[in-house]
């Protein structure tokens, strides 16, 4: 199996690999060990390039594909097995994300300690979201009320922390699951959580940052409903 860089250092942007196979039929390359995320929960994949020998494989995304992570590459001549490799995220596009997917952690956190409201879906791009909550009514007033919270917690600089505990010691914890169904596959051993401490604790795969000072002002956007009991907020990262 890959070695999953990305989910303990989210701040790794280079690193050294070697080329474990390849994949003819999605043009793409799998290594011993990566710091690419490959998407999931609302977050899209990482973006950069792979370097071998001098030569520059754009990777559009890496994806998993029949239990393999796979590199999706641009480039005709795939890399050899064997291959010593170094791997460079797209950064900018990575940290914008990291900022993003905290903003949403603390919303939900905020949301779900003050109103009860359990999150029903969401989704994001660089320095925007939106998630989706079990709300009965959304008004202005609420909304405002919302969004000074959240910056009170971006202004609180509170740590975000990353462990991965053995399923059984994670399903210990209270509101482990903040969303309304359980995403979590039976047959896991271990679960990664994310604490933003003080505010919010929950199971999460994406890449965050350290603390919340890092995230920057927020802004709601717009809020709609989309249904009698589901309420939908957009959220903007400062840029």
């Amino acid at each position: 199996m890959t070695e999953l860089l990305y989910q303990t250092d989210s701040y790794l942007k280079i690193f050294d690999a070697v080329v474990t196979g390849v994949d003819i039929e999605n043009n793409g390359v799998i290594l011993d060990r990566t710091a690419f995320y490959p998407g999931g929960g609302g977050q899209p994949a990482d973006q950069g390039r792979l370097i071998v020998d001098n030569t520059d494989y754009p990777i559009k995304r890496a994806k998993w594909i029949s239990g393999e992570l796979v590199h999706l590459v641009t480039g005709e001549a795939l890399p050899e097995v064997g291959q010593a490799v170094q791997g460079e995220i797209d950064w900018d596009l990575r940290y914008q994300l990291m900022r993003t997917h905290t903003a949403m952690h603390i919303l939900c956190g905020v949301i779900w300690r003050d109103y009860g409201a359990s999150v029903t879906g969401g989704n994001m791009e660089p320095l925007k979201g939106r998630m989706d909550f079990e709300f009965e009514t959304m008004r202005q007033e609420l909304v405002a009320e919302i969004e000074r919270k959240i910056n009170e917690e971006v202004s609180n600089s509170r740590d975000v922390r990353v462990k991965i505990l053995p399923r059984e010691e994670a399903f210990q914890i209270p509101d482990l699951i903040r969303t309304k169904i359980n995403l979590l596959s039976e047959g896991i051993s271990e679960v990664r959580t994310i604490e933003i401490v003080g505010l919010d604790l929950q199971a999460d795969g994406g890449t965050h940052v350290r603390n919340t000072s890092e995230v920057g002002s927020l802004k709601v956007t717009d809020y709609k409903s989309k249904g009698k009991i589901n309420k939908r907020i957009y959220v903007e990262v400062e840029s």
